[in-house]
Parts: C-alpha cells; sequence; structure tokens
C-alpha cells in the first residue's frame, strides 16, 4: 500500500516545516469555502461522517441575525483504541490550527477552542506560541472521559458543566458555546479543511475511492502496538492490515469500540461508509483493532462493554440500567450460563431508546459480537471457551 502523506506530510512539527511543505496560509470566503468543501464531498473524521459543508454552512445561517458564533476543535479522542489525533497534533498541528482559523475567518467567530488531551496539550501550546495569528485559540482540556468527546458533552464541559450529552432538541449549530451557534469539528477534519483551502476539492479527490475521496488518518493495533497510518479513501481493510504488519486472518472491530466486529471473510471491504454499510459497520474513529490469537473474541467484548457500561452518563434508563444489565449478562455467558435469549431482548430494549448514541453504539458492537463469535458464545453456553481450547476463531 502506497501511503499518499498529506496530513503526515512535513518532516517535523515546526511552522517553518509547515510553511516549507504546505506553503503560505490563506483564508476563503464562505461561499469560496462551502463550495470547495461540499465538491470535495469531505465528512467528520470523529465518528460521525456529517458532511463539513452542511454543519459549516447550518452555523453561517444561525449566525446571519447577528451575534458571532464559536469554533470548537475536538482533539479530546475519548475512543481507547485512537492515537489518530494525539498523532496529527504531534506531528501536524499546524494544519489543525489553520483549519480552526479558516472556519473562524469565513464564520466571523471570535471564540475559538482547542480541546485537547493533557498528554497533547505541550505540543499544542508549543505550535501556538510559534506563531503570531494564533493568539485568540484557547487550549482546553478534554474531559468526561469516553462519552465526553461528544459534541453536546464537549461544549458542555467547556460551559463549566457537566461533561455529558445532550438529548438535543436545539443543535449546537443554533445555540452551543456560551449559547452562540457553534461549529465543532474533529481535529483531522480540520487539518483537511486546511489542505482543502490551498490546494481545492479537485486535488483533493485525486485520492481515494469516487465515494470516500482524500485520506483518512487509521490507528491499527491488535497484535503489535498501535501504529497510526494515513490511508486513501475506500483503501480495503485487509491492505491496511498488513501494511501495519496486523494479521488479515483474525477478526476485527472496525471503527472502536461503538464500532462493529468483523470476521476475516470481510476484510476485503472498503474502509469507507459504502464499504461498511452492508456490514452495519463505519469507519468511526478511524480505528481497526485485531483480536490477537488465542484471545477470546467474546471476552474481549466484554471487557469492553464493562468499561462502556461504567461510561454511562446515567441521563435515561437505557444507559444508567441496560448498559449493566448487558455487561451482567455477558458475564453471565461467560461463567456458563446460557442468556443468549436475554442478552439479545435486553439489547432490543435499549436500542434506540436512549437520550444519545451512547447506548446504540454500545449495542451494535455486542450484537456484531454475538454474530461474529457465535461459535464462541454457543461453546460459553456450554461451559466451554475455544480460545482456552486452542480451537482458531
Amino acid at each position: 500500500m502506497n501511503a499518499p502523506a498529506r496530513l503526515l506530510a512535513a518532516p517535523d512539527p515546526s511552522f517553518a516545516a509547515h510553511r516549507s511543505t504546505f506553503g503560505a496560509f490563506r483564508t476563503l470566503p464562505l461561499d469560496d469555502l462551502l463550495r470547495e468543501l461540499e465538491a470535495s464531498a469531505l465528512t467528520g473524521r470523529g465518528g460521525a461522517g456529517f458532511p463539513v459543508h452542511r454543519k459549516l454552512a447550518a452555523v453561517a445561517r444561525a449566525s446571519a441575525g447577528g451575534g458571532a458564533p464559536a469554533v470548537v476543535a475536538n482533539g479530546s479522542e475519548g475512543e481507547a483504541l485512537s492515537a489518530k489525533d494525539a498523532t496529527l497534533l504531534a506531528r501536524s498541528p499546524h494544519l489543525v490550527v489553520d483549519g480552526i482559523l479558516l472556519c473562524a475567518a469565513a464564520l466571523g467567530a471570535k471564540d475559538l477552542r482547542l480541546v485537547v488531551d493533557e498528554r497533547a496539550a505541550p505540543a499544542v501550546r508549543a505550535a501556538l506560541a510559534e506563531r503570531d495569528d494564533a493568539f485568540a485559540i484557547l487550549v482546553a482540556p478534554a474531559r468526561g472521559g469516553f462519552t465526553g468527546g461528544e459534541a453536546s458533552a464537549l461544549v458542555a464541559g467547556l460551559d463549566g458543566r457537566m461533561a455529558v450529552p445532550a438529548d438535543r432538541v436545539v443543535r449546537l449549530s443554533e445555540r452551543g458555546l456560551r449559547r452562540a451557534p457553534t461549529l465543532v469539528q474533529n481535529v483531522e477534519t480540520l487539518a483537511h479543511i486546511a489542505l482543502i483551502a490551498r490546494y481545492g476539492a479537485d486535488w483533493h479527490r485525486l485520492v481515494g475511492a469516487p465515494g470516500d475521496p482524500g485520506t483518512r488518518l487509521v490507528t491499527v493495533s491488535g497484535t503489535r502496538s498501535p501504529v497510526v497510518r494515513e490511508v486513501a479513501g475506500g483503501t480495503a481493510i485487509r491492505t491496511v492490515l498488513r501494511a501495519a504488519g496486523e494479521p488479515d486472518d483474525r477478526p476485527v472491530l472496525v471503527g472502536g469500540f461503538h464500532g462493529a466486529w468483523l470476521e476475516p471473510a470481510a476484510l476485503d471491504a472498503a474502509l469507507s461508509p459504502d464499504g461498511l454499510a452492508r456490514h452495519d459497520a463505519s469507519p468511526g474513529a478511524g480505528v481497526l483493532h485485531v483480536l490477537p490469537d488465542g484471545r477470546c473474541g467474546l471476552q474481549a467484548t466484554g471487557d469492553i462493554l464493562a468499561v462502556l457500561a461504567a461510561a454511562s452518563t446515567r441521563q435515561c434508563g437505557p444507559c444508567a440500567n441496560g448498559l449493566p444489565r448487558l455487561a451482567e449478562l455477558l458475564r453471565l455467558l461467560l461463567a456458563g450460563q446460557d442468556v443468549r435469549g436475554e442478552l439479545h431482548r435486553v439489547a432490543g430494549l435499549v436500542d434506540g431508546r436512549g437520550a444519545c448514541h451512547h447506548p446504540d453504539g454500545t449495542v451494535r458492537m455486542l450484537r456484531s459480537a454475538l454474530a461474529v463469535f457465535s461459535a464462541d458464545a454457543d461453546a460459553h453456553a456450554h461451559g466451554r471457551c475455544l480460545a482456552r481450547e486452542g480451537v482458531a476463531a
């Protein structure tokens, strides 16, 4: 796989290397920026995959009546299996800064925030100190763990409230940070915006598949230490795994903790929304996690489910009661009790009924595991574990 060096093209994170690699920074009027972003078909890289131009246009419309909007760059990276945002901020922080400034100039925003994990904060502050045009960007610490990176939770934390997702009636594009229209974009998304503003939509589409143009950052882990790769849109999962030195004959969790398990036969699917749709999966946060040899897939799912249940924001019954119950039922299955029927029943009660998408994402991951690891589930229901017995998944 020939990895296209775009986001990670600069030889080092300095401002001098950034300017030498990408050229001078320039802003675009709102209409021009929206036109290029729409033509580029860029979608958000934080997990939801929403068209970027539509979110920017919504904030612009909400701001038209007066009052400056806010721009929030999301580098919180609460997904445990992801390292792409931290890698981008360490290696190409100035592309992210360019993206923030571009959106701020186009929208007339004055309140600019960059939310990062504390481990990334020193590199980000060092990058901001190199520039004389980024003084308005305030660095804020990530809060709230796994669910704290959701857009409404992120804004709530910045406003001094509990960093939990909201059951939104009013969109953040209409009323967000300090009740102003607010644009929240993942840091990788903002870096892509900076490149598209420089080189145009046609350049962006030179790489990748027609339905998934450009590149995306992917964190690959499992049998080796996690690595972050920049890959062309639409690249087959199997190709990405091989390039990262991971096996392609094991089940893979695609998208992260709210993603879906795929069996080895499905790994020729493209790592794109269209390529994964028939597997009820998506690229999500750009995560590919291979089940290590000898590891029970059902046990791995149980460990993830326990984390997701503990991450409950306890705002609704499906989250406060349903997720812990699902985690308990999976523990019982692993201990030899055949509770598969009850697992499916409770999953059906939780799905689609939460105040946010946390319960839905958890159920999606669990259902994919029960399908991909059906033989393991059957063995555990009869007091056996295929992994302990050395039976290949």
